[in-house]
């Protein structure tokens, strides 16, 4: 009762009327100022604004042929390596001598390429079918090098073909001298078996590593070129003074297609 008398009192006095009435403090007016400008902000990227996403994977630095396993089809001694890791050899260049009940046979590489790992040893002795090498298939040493990353099965429908890609080199100090710069050239459409990994990389314990989470799907990363002395394109402005090998691990961010943040249903 009290407040209701006052208020009755007030507006019985008209001298009262013309007294400018203050709605807010400057401080209040600033914070609404902002509160509408963010506001505004915000509602505009929501319609026209979109979000960038990312899908990470294991990868390696490989020739677009792969590489393949050197099985010996004899049994026997070593008795001479013929070629040192590194080295291009040409389809059917002899690698080793081994000694057997029929005497000297040689073991020639299948296709040419270059010598990257050479298992078998003078002295050592071998059973028929028994790995002594690996070739990585290469037509031209200038060939560029290509990044396979390995994918998980359902994830790739999502990456389109031409998306950019970020590769982390193990080899190269990323905080240094950045990442390689990629884009997408093929995707998979089936999932590989661990052995298919390993016929196509010609290491088993590769194909184990890119397949513990599943089967996996291959994606193929063409590495964008440049005069740098890696000829490759990176995120920094010359990359690292020297080249990238084949067969080095790396891992690559793919930027999947922009989505907009908000979907809106109209009726």
């Amino acid at each position: 009762m009290q407040f209701r008398q006052k208020a009755l009192s007030k507006l019985q006095s008209p001298e009262e009327l013309d007294l400018p009435v203050r709605f807010a403090r400057p401080q209040g007016l600033l914070v609404l100022t902002v509160t509408i400008a963010v506001m505004a902000a915000a509602a505009y990227w929501a319609f026209t604004g979109t979000v960038s996403s990312k899908l990470s994977a294991p990868g390696i630095l490989t020739r677009a042929g792969g590489s393949y396993v050197l099985q010996t089809p004899v049994a026997g001694q070593v008795t001479a390596v013929l070629a040192e890791e590194g080295q291009s050899l040409a389809a059917g260049a002899p690698l080793l001598n081994i000694r057997t009940e029929q005497g000297e046979r040689p073991v020639r590489v299948v296709t040419g390429g270059r010598l990257t790992t050479l298992v078998a040893k003078v002295g050592s002795v071998v059973a028929t079918g028994a790995d002594v090498a690996t070739v990585e298939r290469v037509k031209d040493p200038e060939d560029p090098l290509v990044a396979v990353l390995y994918v998980p099965g359902g994830s790739g429908p999502a990456i389109p073909v031409g998306a950019t890609v970020d590769l982390s080199v193990q080899s190269v100090p990323r905080q240094q001298f950045g990442m390689l710069r990629g884009r997408v050239t093929e995707v998979g459409r089936a999932a590989l078996t661990q052995a298919q990994i390993a016929g196509f990389l010609g290491d088993g314990a590769l194909a184990e590593q890119f397949s513990r989470h599943g089967s996996p799907v291959a994606v193929v990363v063409r590495l964008e070129r440049s005069s740098t002395r890696s000829g490759y394109r990176w995120s920094s402005a010359d990359g690292p003074p020297y080249a990238v090998e084949s067969r080095t691990p790396v891992s690559g961010a793919v930027h999947l297609a922009a989505q907009r943040p908000i979907d809106w249903l109209l009726p």
